[in-house]
């Protein structure tokens, strides 16, 4: 452990500061904000939140935590159960704190992923009291070399007052060189983001510490939890052969080629599932440029046809993170982290014209989506990045499988119950039914691509009766609405179980 140790903790004048976690956890106190490393459940921080777990069964305190995105159970279970988290932002996924959420015993600020740091950067979160980072290395000249993700690091690191580092031993060292550390300056004083190609390098290999500021250095060899994902089905399989056919139409008038542009792909199944579709496609030469580099990633760059990928996470299933671990050296060439404010940022997203695919809950007919709210109330993750990339994507692709709950929810809805995505935004929808290609549409010219592609059969009569019935009691309006029946088919789910309703058919 020791010859381990020296050579991922290289720098001499943090050597004095190794500590227990329960010596760190002492250190927090209630009240304070904390901000936290970590990224769709990778590089995430481990001991020093179970020793809080631990602190907490003597003495009651609660903090607020941020991050860069959802973590692993040490931080969105384990300490939401014991009670110690007031405040949570800026994404979560795990079904401990959601409840929580929704029962309005946490806080939650959902909020754009690029967003955060400069709210970090103006003081709006904050002033942050500990930055707790996980580390694979710090370097001789005082670099902490982040382990999975960056994610909200740099920033947290800048600007707390104190630092506490868990330095995780049991983390690659073939991490190291991995990352891209740029930090863009303040607002009005900031120049232009150099990146023009997606394997563009912008910065430096980790995160310039002050090493006044570190209080703590505590020792990990917990590694990250593995992503939930389910594999695809076949449905999943139908909804990837429909967007690949709508990418072939585009490259057959002219508007994309064969490497199409870098693409997104949002966290989760659904979006993993259809990025995993062009595995046997002929589609070559494909770049990556997004937040989460889930298991279709890697299992693309292995086909093939994937030569590069940047993100700001690594996010893996227990058995291909077991192969990409295992063979690192096997693709670290072909990857970069950045900060989540880089991977995230619309100036790029807008000059690279990514492809970005995101999953929704549901959709109206008008194009508008809903991505966090169940039933309009209750918070099921956060809009994460998905806004980010929407709104400035070369294409701004939605997916989803067109019903739920065995068919007695509606994924296509009148209008939905939350918007998280106005229609300005939204420029395709995928189901497993088919795709609606809304750009350059009106309102009401949207209405039948989305019913009769995108909607379940099951369905559709009763859509196309609301919308039949509010065109004409507006007298057609632009976007036309019967407002005491937008909502009808949540309300009839919340008091009967199912959306479908044969009276709004009739």
């Amino acid at each position: 452990m020791a010859e381990k140790l020296a050579k991922k903790l290289r720098n001499e004048q943090l050597r004095s500061k190794v500590v227990t976690a329960e010596e760190a956890a002492s250190w927090i106190k209630d009240g304070m904000v904390l901000g936290m490393s970590g990224f769709t459940r990778a590089g995430d921080v481990k001991v020093v939140p179970l020793a809080l777990v631990e602190k907490a069964k003597k003495e009651s305190f609660k903090v607020d935590v941020y991050t860069g995105a959802s973590l692993g159970p040490e931080v969105d279970q384990f300490l939401a159960e014991a009670g110690i988290i007031r405040k949570r932002g800026p994404f979560q996924a795990d079904a401990s704190i959601r409840n929580k959420i929704n029962s309005g015993e946490i806080t939650f600020v959902d909020a754009h992923l690029s967003h955060n740091a400069e709210l970090v950067r103006q003081g709006i979160i904050g002033p942050i009291d500990f930055a707790i980072i996980e580390a694979a290395a710090i370097t001789e000249d005082g670099l902490l070399i982040p382990t999975t993700s960056v994610g909200n690091s740099p920033i947290f690191v800048q600007e707390a007052d104190q630092i506490i580092i868990e330095l995780n031993v049991a983390q690659l060292d073939a991490l190291e060189g991995v990352h891209d550390i740029f930090v863009p300056g303040p607002q009005g004083k900031r120049d232009p983001i150099p990146l023009q190609n997606v394997s563009d390098r912008l910065g430096i290999i980790g995160i310039p510490l002050d090493l006044d500021k570190v209080k703590g250095i505590v020792i990990s060899d917990i590694l990250d939890a593995p992503s939930t994902i389910v594999p695809a089905d076949e449905e999943t399989d139908i909804m990837a052969n429909h967007l690949l056919n709508f990418l072939r139409e585009e490259i057959k008038v002219g508007r994309l080629t064969t490497s199409l542009r870098p693409i997104q792909s949002g966290v989760g199944s659904v979006a993993n599932a259809v990025l995993l579709g062009f595995k046997d496609s002929e589609f070559e030469n494909l770049e990556v440029y997004s937040e989460v580099l889930q298991d279709a990633v890697f299992e693309l760059i292995d086909a093939g046809k994937v030569n590069f990928a940047s993100a700001t996470s690594i996010t893996l299933s227990e058995e291909v993170g077991n192969q990409v671990y295992g063979n690192f050296e096997k693709y670290a060439d072909k990857l970069v982290l950045r900060p989540q404010e880089i991977s995230n940022q619309p100036e790029i997203i807008r000059r690279l014209g990514l492809i970005s695919v995101n999953t929704a809950l549901e959709v109206d007919i008008y194009g508008n989506v809903n991505s966090t709210h169940v039933s309009g109330t209750k918070m099921m993750n956060g809009i994460g990045g998905s806004g980010d990339f929407a709104r400035n994507a070369r294409l701004g692709i939605f997916v989803t499988k067109s019903y739920a709950k065995g068919g007695n929810i509606s994924s296509i809805v009148p209008m939905v119950s939350h918007v998280d995505h106005t229609e300005h935004d939204v420029d395709v929808i995928v189901t497993e039914q088919g795709v609606a290609d809304l750009r350059g549409l009106a309102p009401k010219e949207r209405v039948g691509l989305i019913i009769d592609n995108c909607a379940h059969p099951e369905y559709r009569e009763q859509l196309w009766k609301y919308f039949n019935d509010a065109n004409e009691a507006t007298g057609g309006h632009h976007t036309p609405h019967n407002l005491e029946k937008a909502l009808s088919w949540h309300v009839n789910y919340a008091k009967n179980g199912t959306m479908k309703n044969p009276a709004l058919s009739k």
